[in-house]
């Protein structure tokens, strides 16, 4: 299964964390949980993230709700689940 397929699966059982800084992050930038549900289910894995020892990271750039850009860095628990990291509108459009 490809990487997106397993996120976005994470993401519609629920089986999903958020970090205290995306929570944040989300409130800086006006973000809901909706929107970076959406941006998981409609966005592209940008870019794997491996060093760290913590294990490989995704940064997933998907779309708000309203359209806006998304940037959403997560990661597999080594339990199964999905920690989402930070999330935050880009600066630069996509």
């Amino acid at each position: 299964m490809a990487v997106i397929d397993r996120l976005r699966q994470r993401v519609r059982e629920r089986d999903y964390f958020l970090s205290s800084h995306a929570e944040e992050e989300m409130v800086d930038d006006r973000l809901s949980r909706s929107d970076v549900e959406q941006a998981i289910l409609s966005g592209t894995v940008e870019k794997k993230l491996t060093r760290d020892r913590r294990g490989s990271r995704y940064r997933v750039i998907g779309h708000a709700d309203d359209g806006r850009p998304v940037c959403v860095i997560c990661r597999f628990h080594e339990l199964g689940g999905l920690i989402i990291i930070t999330v935050y509108v880009p600066e630069q459009p996509l």
